[in-house]
C-alpha cells in the first residue's frame, strides 16, 4: 500500500473514532480500536488532545492497551501513568517486554520512576537499577531478558515442552540459546531445527557451537552492525565472563539505525545531537546546541580572513582576483563534502575501514583529477564570456586554481573522516563545515600562488 493511501485511511479512522467518542458509541469504538493495529492508534491517539486520548486509551481492552503503550513516545505514557490507576499502571508493568520498561524508564523524570519501582518486585527493582546503570549506549542498556534458553541435556521434545511454557513471555522463540549450570553460552538452535529434529535427540549434538555474540558494554553500534552483517532476527549480550544476560533483537537494532543517523546528520550539520523531537524542543535548547560550533566555526575562519590580509598587495594590484574568490570558496568546499559525505557513509557501514586510507587517497586522488580538468575547462570558458574585459591569464589563473582546489579539496575530505576514525572521534564531525572551513583556507592559498606565477605579482 503506498504511502499516500495509507494517511487517507488513517485520517478517515480519527475521524470516525472521534465520531464514535464523541457520538457515546463505546462498544462500537472498542470494536473499532480492537480491530486497528496497535502502532495505528498510538499515532491517532497521539493527534488528539491529551484528555481525549487518555479516556480513549483507558477504553482499550487490556491487551491492546499494554501493545499502544509501548507505541507511545515518553511524553505520552506519562501522560497515560498519571492520569490512570494503580492497578491499571501495575497491569501495564507487568506486561511490557523489560527491554521495553527500560526504554520508558530512562526517557521518564525521577518521581515517575519511583512510583513506577515501587509497583515491581524486589527482583525486577534489582534487575531494573541494574540494567539503568549500564552506560548509556552500550549493548546492555537496550538489551531485554525475555530470551529462550534451554540446557544442552535436555532432549528435543522436553525443549519444546520448556518453549510451549515460557514462549509467550518471551520476545522471540527463533532462536534459542544453550547454556551449560552457570549461564555460560555454548550454542545456539534454531525453532526449525528442534520442530524436525527427532524428539530423543539431545540438545547439544544438534547445536551450533560457532555463536556470534556481543559483550554487554559493547557500543550499540557495533551491535547493529553485528546483526545487520549476519541477518541476525536477534544476537544474545554476554558479560565479561561469557554468561549470557540477554539478548538484541532487529527492532531494537532499527531504532538504533535511526538514532545513529540522526545524530550523525546533526553532527554533519555542526549540531551537538539531540534526541528530542524539533517541534518539542524549547527554542533556547536549540540555540545552545547551534552557538557552539558556530562560535568554532566563526573563530576559524579569521584563518581565511589573516590569508587575504597577508596577500592585500596582489589584490590592490589586480583587483578582479577578488570577483572570483567566492566561487573558489564554494567550489572547493563542495567538493570536500561530496568526498567527506561518502567516506563517512563507507566508515558507517563498515565498506571503509582506517587501513584503507591509501585506497581512499588513490580513488580520490583519481575522480579529482577528472571533476577538476572538466570544472577547469568549463571555468575558463565561462570567464571569457562572462568577463571578456579580463586579460586571458586572470581566467587561466582562476581555472588552474580551481583544478587544484578540487584536487586538494577532495583528498582533504576523503583522508579527514579516516583520520578521525583512527584516533577514535566521530567521523561525522569531520564533515561539511569543518572541511568547508579548512578547504576555504587551502584554496586561497592556492589562488594566491598561481596568481604569483602565473600574473608575475
Amino acid at each position: 500500500m503506498d504511502n499516500d493511501r495509507r494517511e487517507a485511511e488513517l485520517e478517515q479512522d480519527k475521524i470516525e473514532i472521534l465520531d464514535l467518542y464523541k457520538g457515546k458509541k463505546p462498544k462500537a469504538l472498542i470494536e473499532k480500536l480492537s480491530n486497528m493495529n496497535a502502532a495505528d492508534v498510538a499515532e491517532i491517539l497521539d493527534e488528539l488532545e491529551v484528555t481525549d486520548a487518555t479516556v480513549i486509551f483507558r477504553l482499550l481492552p487490556k491487551d491492546k492497551a499494554v501493545d499502544v503503550f509501548t507505541y507511545f513516545d515518553s511524553e505520552q505514557q506519562q501522560d497515560i501513568i498519571a492520569t490512570s490507576t494503580d492497578a491499571d499502571v501495575e497491569y501495564i508493568l507487568k506486561e511490557i517486554f523489560f527491554d521495553d520498561k527500560i526504554d520508558m524508564l530512562e526517557e521518564m523524570p525521577a518521581n515517575i520512576v519511583d512510583k513506577i519501582l515501587e509497583k515491581s518486585s524486589p527482583s525486577e527493582r534489582k534487575l531494573i537499577n541494574q540494567f539503568l546503570n549500564y552506560p548509556e549506549d552500550s549493548a546492555g542498556s537496550i538489551m531485554t531478558i525475555e530470551y529462550c534458553s534451554v540446557k544442552k541435556t535436555l532432549i528435543v521434545k522436553e525443549a519444546m515442552e520448556r518453549l510451549k511454557k515460557v514462549g509467550l513471555q518471551r520476545e522471540t522463540i527463533y532462536t534459542i540459546y544453550v547454556v551449560d549450570d552457570n549461564r555460560k553460552l555454548e550454542g545456539i538452535v534454531s525453532l526449525r531445527e528442534l520442530v524436525i529434529a527427532d524428539d530423543n535427540t539431545v540438545i547439544g549434538d544438534i547445536m551450533n557451537k560457532d555463536v556470534v555474540y556481543v559483550n554487554v558494554y559493547e557500543d550499540q553500534e557495533v551491535v547493529a552492525g553485528v546483526i545487520q552483517k549476519y541477518d541476525f532476527v536477534a544476537v544474545p549480550v554476554v558479560d565479561n565472563e561469557e554468561r549470557i544476560v540477554g539478548i538484541i533483537t532487529v527492532d531494537d537494532v532499527i531504532d538504533i539505525i535511526e538514532q545513529e543517523a540522526t545524530e550523525d546528520f546533526q553532527k554533519m550539520a555542526a549540531l551537538s545531537p539531540s534526541e528530542e523531537e524539533y517541534l518539542d524542543t524549547p527554542a533556547i535548547t536549540l540555540a545552545k546546541h547551534r552557538i557552539a560550533w558556530l562560535l568554532f566555526l566563526m573563530v576559524s575562519a579569521t584563518l581565511t580572513g589573516s590569508i587575504l590580509q597577508r596577500f592585500e598587495d596582489y589584490i590592490a594590484a589586480i583587483p578582479a582576483l577578488l570577483i572570483f574568490i567566492p566561487m573558489l570558496m564554494d567550489t572547493g568546499g563542495n567538493a570536500g563534502s561530496q568526498s567527506a559525505t561518502l567516506v563517512i557513509r563507507g566508515l558507517a557501514v563498515g565498506e571503509i575501514e582506517p587501513k584503507d586510507a591509501f585506497k581512499v587517497l588513490w580513488k580520490e586522488f583519481q575522480v579529482s583529477i577528472m571533476v577538476g580538468v572538466v570544472l577547469a575547462i568549463v571555468n575558463f570558458g565561462r570567464i571569457r564570456l562572462l568577463h571578456p574585459e579580463q586579460d586571458p591569464k586572470i581566467a587561466v589563473t582562476v581555472s588552474i586554481s580551481v583544478m587544484f582546489t578540487v584536487m586538494l579539496a577532495k583528498i582533504v575530505g576523503g583522508l579527514l573522516p579516516i583520520g578521525a576514525k583512527k584516533v577514535k572521534l566521530d567521523p561525522a564531525i569531520m564533515a561539511s563545515p569543518i572541511i568547508t572551513t579548512i578547504v576555504d583556507a587551502t584554496s586561497l592559498l592556492v589562488y594566491f600562488a598561481v596568481a604569483r606565477l602565473m600574473l608575475g605579482i
